[in-house]
């Protein structure tokens, strides 16, 4: 008979030198798990912050949420894969690392939600609705991840749980259906961004200030001081004019003449425009024509383009331009016209204006 080694001895079903294989194995899985955490975290962290692609970022933030005691469950595993376990002792090993790896799962899936809120929004723009959808989204990773859990618990039936959850979910889902509604509108606002808070808005008729971006409304601030509540599925049906978006302002405007004006003067007219337009310090000058003869004025249309979006610029460059305009006529002797009624009496043959 052979001798038996000290090796060789059998400890819970295995002999010793497979119990030291299996705890060697799981030794370098632990070190090499730390090894690849450490790297990440650090010289492929500092890689990343030179490349304009930010999925190595997400990677990055997946590896430093990765938890120590994940690590070791998942070492410990492998190495007990090496063992000869009885069938009970199998199995409440393979629950708890099941239960483990969905922990962490959770965990990643809470890093991954706030990579894409700040893909979407932009570090710093999180708005009070933001956060409440944030929390939601949480909620709805942790209650999927709590039933995984049960359910690959030994001896625990979530059947009938779910059914129920099932069941009140519909039931909450249609009792607040317009609520939903504009939940998804303010998502859809959040994040396809037709408008931000601070953005001056034209909806319908109303116009006003973005001041709050809600759950269920959003709220304008008039440029009469009332504030305008709207709620966002409302809202996104309607025909939505941003004008904090505009980069550049199309201005048209008319003007009209005399028909007393001699017609080098009015050939003088457009050129008097262009250089009046052009020593404004935000307007260009795109044309000016003779447009049409009106019942009482010789009518020009001017079209100029404004470099700034902001309003108040917009209508201080129109004064000036105005009052330019006024003083460049009298000195050129054109007159403006004003609504005027000739009046011709047949009898004398003659004629009369009145105003």
């Amino acid at each position: 008979m052979p001798e038996i080694t000290l090796l060789n001895k059998i400890f819970y079903h295995n002999s010793l030198r497979t119990w030291l294989a299996a705890l060697i194995s799981a030794a370098a899985v632990w070190i090499v798990l730390l090894a690849v955490r450490k790297f990440m975290a650090g010289r492929f962290f500092a890689f990343t912050k030179k490349t304009k692609n930010t999925l190595d970022d997400l990677v990055v933030q997946l590896v430093k949420q990765t938890k120590w005691w994940f690590m070791v469950v998942v070492a410990l595993y492998s190495g007990a894969l090496m063992l000869a376990l009885p069938a009970k002792t199998a199995e409440i090993i393979s629950a708890i690392t099941i239960v483990i790896i969905l922990l962490q799962g959770g965990i990643w899936s809470n890093a991954i939600l706030d990579y894409l809120v700040d893909k979407g929004v932009g570090k710093g723009e999180k708005t009070a609705a933001i956060s409440t959808m944030v929390f939601i989204g949480r909620l709805v990773i942790w209650t999927a991840f709590f039933l995984l859990i049960l359910d690959n618990i030994p001896g625990v039936d979530i059947g009938s749980l779910i059914a129920g959850f099932g069941v009140a979910g519909i039931a909450v889902a249609l009792a607040v259906q317009t609520i939903l509604s504009d939940l998804f509108a303010a998502l859809s606002i959040i994040l396809d961004k037709p408008f931000i808070e601070g953005d001056f808005v034209v909806v319908d008729d109303f116009s006003g200030t973005v001041e709050k971006i809600g759950l269920k409304s959003t709220r304008i601030r008039s440029l009469s001081g009332e504030l305008l509540v709207f709620g966002n599925t409302d809202l996104l049906s309607s025909r939505i004019r941003n004008y904090k978006h505009m980069k550049r302002r199309r201005v048209v405007f008319t003007i009209g003449v005399v028909y007393e004006t001699p017609p080098e003067k009015l050939e003088k007219i457009p050129e008097i425009l262009k250089q009046i337009i052009n020593a404004q310090e935000y307007a260009s000058f795109d044309r000016a024509h003779f447009k049409s003869y009106g019942d009482s004025a010789l009518n020009y249309e001017i079209v100029y383009y404004m470099d700034s979006p902001d309003y108040q610029v917009y209508m201080d460059t129109q004064q000036d331009i105005n009052l330019a305009l006024f003083r460049q006529f009298t000195e050129e002797g054109i007159e403006f016209a004003y609504p005027t009624q000739t009046i011709f009496l047949a009898n004398h043959g003659t004629e009369s204006k009145e105003s």
